[in-house]
Order: C-alpha cells, then sequence, then structure tokens
C-alpha cells in the first residue's frame, strides 16, 4: 500500500480496535452473555481480534515494514497473539450466537483465517516472499471484517429506505436481523478487493518485467 493509504487504515484500525474492545476491558459486553465460561472466551476473542486488527494493520505501512526486525516482531505477535486465539474463540462465540447464518460463517472465515495465516507462515519461512505478502494480504482481509461488517450494516439498513424498507425511526429495530448479513458480505467483500490488489500488483509487476526485459 502506498504510504498516505497504509497510515489511514492504521488509524481507522487503531479506532475500530481501541472503540470495539473499551466495553470488554471494563468488564461490559455489547452482546447479551450467561456468564462464566462463554463471557471469557468472548472477552479473550474481542481482545486478541483487536490485536491482530491494530498489529496488522501496522505491517502495512511502509516506514515500519522497512525494518525488519520490528516487521518480523510484529508479524509473530499477530499471528500468535492475535490471529491465532481470535480464530480459536470466534468459532465457540459465533456457534453461541443462535443465528445459522452468522453460525455458519463466522466459523468458515475463522477456519480462512487460520488457513492464510498458516499459509502466509510457510511461505515466508521458505524465502518466498510475494506469496507471504500475498497470502498476509488475504489474511488481514479477513481480520478487517471487524471494521467492513460494522460500515456495511448500517449501509444495508439505509439502502433498504428507498424500496419500502424501514424508515430512520425504526433502523435500530431491524439492526440485529442485519448483523449475520454484514458479517458474511464483510470478509467476502474484503477477500473480493484483496484478490483485486494483488492481480493489481501482480500485472504491475509483470509490465515492469517486460519493460527491463527490453
Amino acid at each position: 500500500m502506498r504510504g498516505r493509504a497504509s497510515w489511514v487504515m492504521f488509524i481507522v484500525a487503531i479506532i475500530f480496535g481501541l472503540v470495539l474492545s473499551f466495553p470488554y476491558l471494563r468488564g461490559g459486553s455489547r452482546i447479551p452473555v450467561s456468564g462464566g465460561p462463554h463471557t471469557w472466551v468472548l472477552v479473550a476473542h474481542v481482545v486478541t481480534a483487536a490485536v491482530a486488527l491494530i498489529v496488522g494493520a501496522a505491517q502495512f505501512v511502509p516506514a515500519i515494514r522497512a525494518r525488519r526486525a520490528l516487521h518480523r516482531a510484529l508479524g509473530r505477535g499477530y499471528l500468535l497473539a492475535g490471529v491465532l486465539p481470535a480464530a480459536l474463540t470466534a468459532v465457540p462465540v459465533a456457534l453461541w450466537s443462535g443465528h445459522l447464518l452468522t453460525q455458519v460463517s463466522l466459523t468458515v472465515a475463522a477456519g480462512l483465517w487460520l488457513v492464510t495465516g498458516a499459509l502466509a507462515y510457510r511461505a515466508v519461512r521458505r524465502r518466498d516472499i510475494a506469496a507471504h505478502r500475498a497470502w498476509m494480504t488475504r489474511n488481514y482481509a479477513l481480520t478487517f471484517l471487524a471494521v467492513t461488517a460494522r460500515i456495511l450494516v448500517p449501509v444495508l439498513l439505509l439502502a433498504r429506505i428507498p424500496f419500502g424498507g424501514p424508515g430512520m425511526g425504526a433502523i435500530g429495530a431491524d439492526a440485529p436481523a442485519m448483523i449475520p448479513i454484514g458479517q458474511t458480505l464483510g470478509w467476502i467483500v474484503n477477500l473480493a478487493v484483496a484478490e483485486v490488489l494483488l492481480r493489481r500488483r501482480r500485472r504491475a509487476r509483470t509490465e515492469t518485467d517486460n519493460q527491463l526485459a527490453y
């Protein structure tokens, strides 16, 4: 990513990460929980997902990525303290939601989160930097679901108004039913955008190589 775009994403990640995790760090919750293990698993998921969101965004900042030792340390922290625990706890959190779409969608997303993280790690171990960057881009696209889903839900609700949907005053009542749809579209849209960016990067690299060949 270019410098300005990467900094914007980093700032957005910090804001969303802090806002989303703050109630849980204070002992509260944004969704109903039954207490006990349910509460602790949910808190662990939210906090570690916030870690992944913020640390992962930092990895796209050129000034940070240029410092290899820092980049490697943050990468390990992103995967081990962020993605791994957040993905593992996402499965029970999804199953406890009671919504079939959420249960299926977030479980699939969690599995893809782990797989893309493992493939990114394997690629860097093999010193295949291009593959590593590609898999990390896909992995962070799944991480950024925490942001995209919360943007899509109000957008989808507002988009229904011109087509006979609920008015502005009734939108809040329909929000819970729209959340599973926003969560599902969130990671699908993010992965689609990631693939578009990766294809553009490969195309630009190929064109550069062809120019150098001549």
